[in-house]
């Protein structure tokens, strides 16, 4: 297998792995926080008809995001390029990355839903970017690790 594509493979190893935990995530915020504590709706801006619509069109892009994510795993696995380390890592880098964008531009910046509606709400929003940024790096962390692992390897 020649370098440059290995770093094709390296990069879809990647990109399966952000988009399936992105996908992950989206999918347990949505069952969790949507539907089993009934904390929020994904647009709480409107009538409950509206959220439960919000709710709908989140949960499909959820699973496209994790199946998306999931076809390119088959195809790398295909191609006996399918590096589980690397793809953890993109995982929780996905993952974190999906809650973080929700905890600041969702949740403060568009104002669209909240984490939960209480006197307190601030410690709900620290403790959800908080997580979520320590998720995002201790997936970039393996990212690194399994690059030089795959670059010592070479």
């Amino acid at each position: 297998m020649g370098k440059e594509l290995k770093k094709v493979y390296l990069n879809r190893n990647i990109v399966s792995g952000i988009l399936f935990g992105l996908g992950l995530v989206a999918f347990l915020d949505e069952a969790i926080f949507h539907q089993i504590l009934h904390w929020h709706k994904f647009y709480d801006r409107s009538t409950t008809s509206i959220g439960l619509i919000s709710d709908g069109i989140f949960h499909v892009f959820s699973w496209f995001a994790t199946v998306g994510g999931l076809y390119l795993v088959a195809d790398l696995r295909r191609r006996d390029a399918f590096l589980y380390p690397l793809w953890q890592g993109s995982v929780l880098l996905g993952g974190g990355a999906f809650n973080l964008y929700d905890g600041i531009i969702q949740h403060k910046i568009m104002r669209i839903h909240q984490i939960r509606y209480v006197e307190n709400l601030i410690v709900y929003d620290v403790i959800w970017n908080l997580l979520a940024a320590a998720i995002m790096l201790i997936g970039i962390a393996l990212i690194i690790k399994s690059k030089s692992k795959v670059a010592d390897k070479e």
